[in-house]
């Protein structure tokens, strides 16, 4: 099974032609989601989207951590991370 990246662009065309929106439509109806959904996580920190999936911020602790080329110990900063699981119909589709 080869691996394929779906991009921006794909996605864009795949709306032109299930929804019959123009390029630029659908491009901008995509960028809109887009930011709707990294607006909602910066400041709500969730994102259900039934039947696909949530995404979560997740607070990560600072801790040590070590270069893998040169193996000098460094702090990483503690920060703030996305994480998503997938719903138990997207797991099915995906899993056979």
């Amino acid at each position: 099974m080869s691996e394929r990246t779906l991009t921006r662009v794909e996605l864009t065309d795949a709306v032109v032609r299930e929804v019959g929106l123009t390029r630029q439509e659908s491009s901008d109806l995509l960028d809109r989601m887009l930011e709707l959904i990294s607006a909602s996580l910066e400041e709500e920190g969730t994102v259900k989207l039934s039947r696909f999936g949530n995404f979560n911020v997740r607070q990560k602790a600072a801790r040590e951590g070590r270069n893998p080329k040169t193996g000098i110990e460094a702090v990483i900063s503690a920060r703030r991370v996305v994480t998503f699981k997938p719903s138990p119909m997207l797991k099915d589709r995906v899993g056979g």
